[in-house]
């Protein structure tokens, strides 16, 4: 058995990243949530686009205004009033001043803005009652980005601030790496699809749902190929079909060392190359990596082959597969490796010691530290009612059998 970080460390080896040129497509903006960015993104615009006031006020010359009090104000002549999206007509000589309102030009000739509740306004002249800073409340043209210079960089998921940007930039068009696709298979004669009668022996597949579900979560095309049988030749043809759909595969079952555990020794036969077969870690001891090269391509298929047990087969996924798809999606390579958080136990942590081992939890924070709440009933591989709402696995290391409550534990983020 492999130590988990080793096989951690093989698996984003085996990985190669989408192409820039090879693996992107072109999508508009409104298209384009979620989506990671494939290019560099620059802007035609400065942000600001001009010099503008951040205050609703009285733009005026700093030296006009640099003495005032509310004893001794100075009185300006107010030669234009200027709302958000006109251009101003007037530029501001000595004595003079001008209204304007948030987000408007700055006219020329004016270096300050005054806040309108410094000011006392008589028809078309106002009194200033307080020295302002020079510069107020002015966002100077280009203070915030300079056009031409990089706006967004690759490998960034594109959520609501930056499509925000985007907007803003009129960046209509962006090339974003395609979506990867995750074939999907379970095997076992024991399993039936949830709309089937339950006969006595069977086990419905959930397998296939949720690894679906954490595919899309991860962002990614799920290819369901259904149940597979023991059979090898039926499993062979199943596996040979999902190697040429998809970027990776995902199967459960089969890779333990049962009677009729095939899918290593179809592997083999379908010219796969084996890096791992099982790993120290509680629950998903039995895990499979293998890659396929397909055709001329230079990047290989991936395969995971998954224990059958619901929960073993989650974890390995949350453990093991998700850092190799946010590789493989063109993520940055900061956020590749799986996310540890140191937190504080609220329940004593059991384990035998032999292997790592993940109990799962809910992670909260409280008052600026992490706080680990470990499910209530069993720890069982095949219990999946306790895992729902799963936001962490607390890791219990090799050779350690137990941390106290209010113990420091490391947890895995669930994301």
């Amino acid at each position: 058995m492999l130590p988990p970080k080793e096989a951690e460390s093989i698996i984003l080896g085996l990985v190669q990243p989408f192409d820039r040129q090879l693996d992107t497509e072109i999508v508009d903006l409104s298209a384009a949530t979620g989506r990671i960015l494939a290019s560099p993104v620059t802007s035609q615009l400065d942000f600001p686009h001009w010099d503008n006031s951040a205050m609703d006020g009285y733009a005026v010359r700093y030296a006009d205004v640099q003495a005032c009090t509310s004893e001794q104000p100075i009185v300006l002549e107010i030669v234009e009033e200027i709302p958000a999206g006109k251009e101003p007509q007037c530029e501001i000589h000595t004595g003079q001043a001008a209204r304007i309102l948030t987000g408007a030009c700055m006219p020329k000739g004016a270096d300050t803005v005054v806040m309108q509740e410094y000011t006392r306004r008589e028809e078309n002249r106002v009194s200033i009652l307080q020295t302002p800073q020079p510069q107020a409340f002015v966002r100077y043209r280009a203070s915030y980005y300079k056009a031409g210079t990089p706006l967004l960089i690759p490998g960034i998921v594109l959520h609501a601030p930056e499509i925000a940007v985007l907007a803003a930039a009129q960046c209509t068009q962006l090339s974003v790496y395609r979506l990867p696709r995750v074939a999907i298979l379970s095997t076992g004669d024991e399993l039936v699809t949830p709309d089937q009668p339950l006969q006595p022996g069977q086990i419905v597949d959930s397998n296939q749902y949720a690894l679906a579900a954490l595919v899309v979560q991860m962002g990614g095309i799920p290819q369901p190929l259904g149940i597979v049988p023991d059979e090898p030749e039926l499993l062979k043809k199943a596996i040979a079909q999902a190697i040429c759909s998809a970027d990776i595969v995902l199967s459960t079952g089969g890779v333990s060392v049962g009677d009729y555990d095939y899918v290593d020794r179809i592997l083999a036969q379908l010219g796969a190359e084996i890096h791992i077969r099982s790993v120290a870690v509680k629950p998903g001891k039995p895990l499979t990596v293998a890659t396929f090269i397909k055709g001329d391509s230079k990047r290989p298929v991936l395969y995971f082959g998954l224990p059958g047990n619901p929960v073993s087969a989650l974890v390995s996924c949350w453990r093991f597969v998700q850092p190799a798809f946010r590789k493989l999606s063109g993520l940055s390579q900061e956020t590749w490796e799986p996310a540890f958080v140191n937190a504080i136990a609220r329940h004593n942590l059991h384990s035998d010691g032999r292997r790592e081992s993940y109990l799962w939890g809910h992670l909260h924070l409280n008052a600026g530290s992490y706080e680990f709440h470990l499910a209530s009933g069993s720890h069982s591989s095949g219990n999946l009612i306790n895992l729902v709402q799963t936001t962490g696995l607390a890791v219990v290391p090799i050779g350690q059998t137990f941390i106290p409550i209010g113990k420091p534990v490391q947890v895995l983020q669930i994301k």
